[in-house]
């Protein structure tokens, strides 16, 4: 049995950081806006005549084995870690090879780790015989995640991998919502250029740090964290009305009080990238995930997108990313 799923990555508009248990909970209407782009993760299951379980990445070039009757040993495994401990929590009784890689650059800001997570748990629910049904892949992924970074994960990028297109996710005491977003999907393309910067970036650290603050009960960053929710629910308003002029104007707002949470948030490559970039026709420039390197989105002047990208690509270290808006969201394929 061949087993393929694939899963989109996404771009950030609103509301980031802010999907972080608990933090959600001490922002009333907490809640993010993001859509899935055409930047695949992708799981590919084999099973085997014998009981070898391999593991292989082809991004980070690595390669893990074990045995059926050894899959603990994948628990504490450090290498390929996110991998191993999925295998470890859904323990298939069958031998396997199982293959991924990413279409994402490496630490690109565009939620890669949390889509090829989904990607994963779609694969191995589907070699276990469906053990679990899909409503409960976004917990799964959360909180295996969190054994690997250490820390507490976001959630709002499983959503986008599972679900794609464009939405509002919101948080509060009774849960998550997602909220499928209808928006004019070819403005939206053709008014957002995406540029890896040439620097990864570990989002885990840089949210951690942020997280803690709050918990420790930082004023600044709790006031911070009520203008990142007022975003989110600005910039949801906005799409769905159409108000572009409206869109851009957040995202320029946006961008110097996000700044606020951490001087780390930008560097000197990524601030020259943003200059260079609002000297060509963009508005606004939005940081990818946590930032510290990895991927922007430049809102761009309507007809302005390529002027932004041909200037951007002329930039060392810079490579501006072909996307479109994936509305299919995980796919799961047996043959």
């Amino acid at each position: 049995m061949i087993i393929e799923s694939s899963a989109p990555t996404r771009v950030d508009l609103a509301g980031g950081t802010i999907d972080i248990p608990p933090l959600f909970l001490f922002h009333e209407g907490a809640a993010t806006v993001n859509f899935a782009i055409s930047m695949l993760a992708h799981c590919r299951i084999e099973t085997r005549d014998d009981d070898r379980i391999i593991l292989e990445s082809i991004d980070q070039k690595a390669t893990v084995e074990t045995t059926v009757g050894d899959i603990a040993s994948l628990r504490d495994e450090p290498r390929l870690q996110l991998l191993a401990k999925l295998v470890y929590f859904f323990r298939p009784e069958t031998g396997f090879k199982m293959t991924t890689k990413s279409e994402a650059p490496a630490g690109a800001g565009l939620a890669g780790s949390s889509t090829l997570n989904i990607a994963c748990i779609g694969a191995l629910n589907k070699l276990v015989g469906d053990r679990f049904t899909p409503d409960r892949f976004i917990p799964i992924a959360a909180n295996v995640e969190c054994q690997v970074i250490k820390v507490p994960t976001g959630f709002q990028d499983y959503y986008s991998a599972q679900y794609g297109g464009i939405a509002s996710i919101k948080f509060g005491p009774a849960g998550i919502e997602r909220e499928a977003l209808n928006v004019d999907i070819e403005t939206l393309e053709r008014r957002i250029a995406v540029c890896y910067t040439g620097e990864p970036r570990n989002s885990g650290t840089n949210n951690w740090e942020i997280t803690k603050r709050h918990i420790d009960g930082d004023q600044e960053i709790f006031e911070i964290f009520d203008g990142i929710r007022d975003t989110s629910v600005k910039m949801r308003a906005a799409l769905r009305a159409g108000a572009w002029d409206a869109v851009g104007q957040i995202l320029a707002d946006s961008h110097p009080h996000r700044k606020r949470l951490s001087p780390n948030i930008t560097t000197p490559q990524m601030d020259h990238l943003i200059d260079t970039a609002l000297a060509n026709g963009a508005i606004a420039p939005k940081i990818c995930g946590a930032g510290g390197g990895g991927c922007m989105a430049f809102y761009c002047e309507d007809g302005r997108r390529g002027d932004v990208e041909a200037a951007l690509s002329r930039e060392e270290g810079a490579t501006v990313l072909d996307w479109n808006v994936n509305a299919d969201g995980l796919t799961i394929q047996v043959s």
